[in-house]
């Protein structure tokens, strides 16, 4: 197998070459150039240094995506200690578990997320600092607050000719070394600390440079929205970014539609990484209202005019989107049918990838132009996938997966570890088939699953693949009671209060989607009911939801 090289050197290597360019901005506000970054990961190096921080010691970091951030992540992987990542998202006592779990000896923390926690609800911890400025919130050593106090005289006496390039000299690492341990988001149950080898990071990176290499470069704006604690994000948006000059801009606001619309359209990014509920939100507010007129139905039909009319929709959508696009990557969850089919249909270019924390992140991957809709794409360099099934190609089974990308298993947790990494595979707990030329069709979760009054198998997500396509349907999960199967809706509110719609109106309307779906899923996992939720779903980070906390939902049956 292909020796991985070192992570730290790339990062060094980009910082010398890129010197004086732009690195990393909060968008419409502050810029760090490559030297300033180096700068910042020179003097973090010596506050380690000076409170006793060894490589191999745990730092976490939990803050919205911004420069700082990354200049603090930087500073942590290339000084050879353990980067903690925590998604701000996060409850207060999660964060705390974490901090706990991971064994971290220092934080570096938003301060507004601060101001939630209980620094003696983290006990081991020798220090908080902030991330904005890194000021100390929280000292128990006297070294580490000795070398706060008096960081910059440090800096000078260290470098007392100036900081220049060459000083640069970070940690040797090594491919099986720990780098980050990465905690779950968790929509199947609670978090688990993953434990990233630098191997992984550096192939996920190199398999960027091959593939988006020459849309992913210098000169080039990327838009970074996905939350820089999960490994998708980290992986493109972040490192790979970095490492090859790219003016990263992190959109340190919630992404709403017009934020998100209005970054786009002044940074106008060479590749664009979303989650599938970003796109699909894009796409029915946009185009669906087009497609599903009849006149433009029938128009559609038509030869010649039809692929004209196609044509304007996909430049419209693509303009929309920032227009200087090479692709629009998707990942982090399935994409609904009905969006992909009219993605497909128009000629947009967007390509769906396979991933997982444990892999940080990637598993399969194709190119926009090679393809194969409802798939994500195939095994990528240096990974093997497998699925298990005496019949891959048309029986579902589980996915497995081995090779350069696969953690080194769960920190602290030796139970799930075995039951995770087998006899050299990683058991990913997705279901899926996979065609002759290698691509992969994901069918759901293995912890999903349901069984049928008859004993078929039930894949509740292509259920909800289809329900959330109809009337008024905005987020939905199916669920098991008994023998029977039920849906819980929770509606569209803009569309409920354009229509006037009462709770009987609604409940009308959802017994006839209800019959609707029947008549195109198969009997034995027909629904018997739909039950409307007043809330949204409760999500994780990735916009996923948590649905193993609805399958006990109280329901009248």
């Amino acid at each position: 197998m292909e020796t991985a090289g070192s992570f730290n050197q790339i990062i060094a290597e980009a910082i010398q070459k890129f010197w004086d360019c732009d690195s990393m901005s909060d968008y419409g506000m502050a810029t760090l150039q490559y030297k300033d970054v180096a700068r910042i990961i020179e003097k973090l190096h010596i506050l380690f240094e000076q409170s006793g921080v060894k490589p191999g010691d745990k730092v976490a970091l939990c803050g919205r995506n911004q420069c700082r951030w990354g200049a603090a992540f930087f500073a942590i992987t290339t000084y050879g200690a353990v980067a903690v990542p925590i998604l701000h998202e996060f409850h207060p006592e999660q964060i705390h578990d974490i901090v706990n779990h991971s064994d971290a000896r220092l934080l570096f923390i938003e301060d507004k997320i601060y101001q939630e926690l209980s620094a003696d609800k983290m006990p081991n911890l020798e220090g908080i600092l902030s991330i904005i400025d890194y000021h100390l919130f929280t000292s128990r050593s006297k070294q580490l607050t000795y070398a706060r106090e008096n960081l910059n005289r440090l800096f000078g006496e260290k470098f007392p000719m100036n900081f220049r390039k060459h000083h640069i000299n970070y940690y040797k690492d090594s491919p099986e070394e720990l780098a980050i341990i990465n905690y779950t988001s968790g929509s199947t149950g609670n978090s688990k600390g993953v434990m990233i080898p630098y191997r992984a990071i550096w192939s996920n990176r190199e398999f960027a440079h091959a593939n988006i290499g020459h849309v992913i470069h210098q000169g080039v704006n990327i838009l970074s929205m996905l939350p820089l604690a999960h490994t998708y994000a980290m992986a493109f948006e972040f490192i790979y970014s970095f490492s090859n000059g790219a003016h990263i801009f992190f959109l340190t606001k919630l992404a709403s539609p017009t934020v998100l619309l209005k970054a786009l359209a002044d940074l106008r990014p060479s590749c664009i990484f979303v989650v599938p509920l970003i796109i699909e939100k894009v796409v029915r507010k946009a185009v669906l209202p087009k497609v599903q007129d009849i006149k433009m139905r029938l128009l559609l039909k038509t030869p010649v005019v039809g692929d004209h009319i196609r044509k304007k929709i996909c430049e419209g959508l693509s303009n929309a989107l920032g227009g200087n696009f090479f692709q629009i990557i998707i990942g982090g969850s399935a994409l609904n049918k009905e969006v992909e089919d009219i993605l497909h249909d128009i000629g947009f270019h967007y390509t769906v990838g396979y991933g997982a924390t444990e892999c940080a992140p990637l598993l399969a991957y194709a190119p926009w132009d090679s393809y194969v809709p409802g798939s994500c794409g195939r095994p990528v360099p240096r990974m093997e996938l497998r699925i298990d099934s005496p019949d891959p190609e048309n029986t579902p089974g589980e996915i497995l997966a081995r090779g350069m990308n696969v953690m080194l298993g769960y920190y602290k947790n030796e139970e799930a570890t075995a039951e995770t990494l087998k006899d050299g595979w990683y058991h990913t707990g997705d279901l899926g088939v996979m065609d002759k030329e290698g691509n992969v069709f994901i069918r759901g979760r293995s912890k999903n699953m349901l069984l049928g009054a008859n004993g078929q198998n039930v894949y509740p997500e292509e259920i909800e693949d289809k329900l959330v396509s109809l009337p008024l349907v905005s987020e939905c999960v199916v669920i098991q009671k008994g023998e029977k199967f039920y849906g819980l809706v929770y509606p569209d509110p803009d569309k409920v209060k354009e229509l006037g719609l009462s709770r009987t109106d609604l409940e009308a309307i959802m017994e006839q989607n209800r019959k609707d779906l029947n008549l195109i899923i198969p009997n034995y996992c027909s629904l018997s009911g739909i039950h409307l939720m007043d809330e949204e779903f409760e999500k994780t980070p990735k916009k996923n939801i948590r649905r193993f906390k609805y399958m006990d939902y109280p329901i009248p049956v």
